[in-house]
């Protein structure tokens, strides 16, 4: 494509996005991220406000020098220290650029206390001191869609004429629409004479929740550098979300006819790490590198994506540096989607196993939100079994609580012929629920271990419980696995019974055939 056709992106995670409440970070954390914005390949890092403080000087000091790709960027406003200090910071970078402000609006001119011909004069001194440090200088009238026109005009023609080479038109309260947005860049474009001389800008808030739509309406109106953070972090509701931009372009290129130079697989990884260092977690339902932007919990979706991921998904996960598209277990999943999941996890099951798989799935979706691997994992090696089951539960009720004797009742088929029911007392419920079982199974063994585990996580969690038992020297392991882990335990007991009753019958076999 030709250069025209590309939309600059410039990233100012650690300036606009370190100023979110609580995203304060240290100099190694600033460098570490934006050795990994290099890796995402953007075109240009916001490293800091050199003026704000001796660690972002010195971040943007070390990023300038140490970061290889992306140009470096420091902040400064129309005054002359700033400048001086920003030049400074970037004196040994590869890559420096300045980026003066000045706010142009009504709102900004009064609270400045200037008159809109010294604020223009300020404009115009600013980028002519930046430009005695580096050739690359970006000039910001602040609160641009709410500038009067004429005047907005006039302080972007002097900039360029100043020796600005961007021109950067910020939405900096969140105010514009979309239509209106896009209009103001075409303006800009039809009424300022020499802006074939600079890269149009648009840094777009998100108080109003266009601040991505509002610099894609500004892009298809020939705005050609897009200011954006990670995760759409940001001052009040953010900033607009880098990833979004990236995809929305690279996705809907056929509409567009535009495209980045982002590697797009490194945009969850870096998603990652600016979470992880901010301390800012991501909404799982936010578009591209949320938790669930690629999960699928209908039992439709489900089958529709393990058919064709083209049914419903328009971006490859592997696009974006995820491994895969999530299959989320819950109650609305459907045997399609639980054979796939028991395959990856290495389960090969025939038709009538996976219908004793996906009951008892039902049985355990029902009590959670979600089924994890490790649960399919018990639910397998709980119902699916290679030994015959002498002994199988079919109904168990336990009592205790404080001033309350533990009591267990059970119900018991045995070899599928006749089933017998029997309660006991005992020490607690699990001791209780055991005396029960032994009652009716006439069997005496001796409990040697009791292990109990959870194996997936939070209030709802399936537990397993494996139990070794003992009778005349003879051992055996139960397991047995359920959200309740009473019934867990008495599972893991009747599996050990039944792997006595098969060892016997083996021995028995045996000694009569000699």
């Amino acid at each position: 494509m030709d250069n025209r056709d590309r939309v600059f992106i410039f990233d100012t995670t650690l300036r606009d996005a370190e100023q979110t409440p609580g995203a304060k970070l240290s100099v190694r954390e600033k460098i570490e991220i934006a050795q990994q914005l290099g890796k995402l390949k953007v075109d240009v890092i916001e490293a800091g406000f050199p003026i704000s403080s001796d660690e972002d000087f010195e971040a943007v000091r070390r990023i300038g020098q140490e970061v290889e790709g992306p140009t470096v960027c420091g902040l400064a406003r129309a005054v002359m220290m700033d400048i001086d200090r920003a030049g400074e910071a970037l004196s040994g970078a590869v890559r420096p650029r300045i980026h003066t402000f000045i706010g142009t609006s009504p709102h900004h001119i009064a609270m400045i206390g200037k008159s809109p011909d010294e604020v223009l004069g300020m404009a115009v001194d600013a980028v002519s001191r930046a430009r005695a440090f580096v050739d690359d200088v970006e000039f910001s009238p602040m609160d641009a869609a709410r500038t009067e026109l004429d005047y907005l005009y006039a302080v972007i023609e002097a900039s360029i004429e100043a020796g600005a080479s961007t021109v950067n038109i910020p939405d900096t309260v969140g105010y514009a629409v979309p239509e209106q947005f896009g209009g103001l860049i075409r303006n800009i474009r039809d009424n300022v004479p020499n802006i074939n001389r600079a890269v149009i800008s648009v840094h777009c808030h998100d108080d109003l929740g266009m601040a991505v739509i509002n610099s894609l309406t500004a892009i298809l109106n020939g705005a050609r550098q897009a200011e954006c953070t990670v995760n759409g972090l940001g001052e009040r509701a953010g900033n607009a979300s880098l990833e979004e931009i990236v995809m929305a372009i690279r996705t809907r290129g056929d509409y567009y006819e535009l495209y980045t130079n982002i590697d797009s697989k490194e945009i969850c990884p870096t998603s990652r790490l600016v979470s992880r260092l901010m301390g800012i977690p991501v909404a799982p339902n936010k578009a591209i590198v949320g938790a669930n932007a690629f999960a699928h919990s209908s039992g439709i979706h489900q089958d529709g994506v393990l058919k064709n991921r083209a049914n419903f998904e328009i971006i490859d996960p592997k696009d974006v540096g995820l491994e895969a598209t999530s299959i989320v277990l819950t109650a609305r999943s459907g045997r399609h989607a639980l054979r796939h999941r028991l395959e990856e996890l290495g389960y090969h099951l025939d038709q009538n196993d996976l219908n004793k798989a996906y009951e008892r799935f039902l049985k355990v979706a029902d009590k959670k939100k979600e089924v994890y691997d490790e649960d399919l994992m018990a639910i397998v090696e709980d119902e699916i079994r290679d030994i015959p089951e002498k002994f199988q539960l079919l109904y168990m009720h336990t009592t205790s609580g404080t001033g309350t004797i533990p009591s267990a009742t059970v119900r018991i088929s045995v070899d599928g012929e006749s089933e017998i029911q029997e309660s006991a007392w005992g020490d607690g419920p699990v001791d209780a629920t055991y005396k029960a079982i032994a009652k009716a199974t006439s069997t005496n063994v001796q409990v040697d271990e009791y292990h109990i585990r959870s194996v997936t996580h939070g209030a709802e969690a399936m537990g397993e419980v494996t139990v070794k038992v003992s009778r005349k020297g003879d051992g055996a392991t139960g397991r047995g696995a359920s959200t309740d882990i009473i019934q867990a335990s008495a599972k893991a007991y009747i599996d050990a019974l039944n792997h006595l009753a098969l060892r016997a019958g083996v021995r028995r076999h045996r000694t009569e055939a000699v």
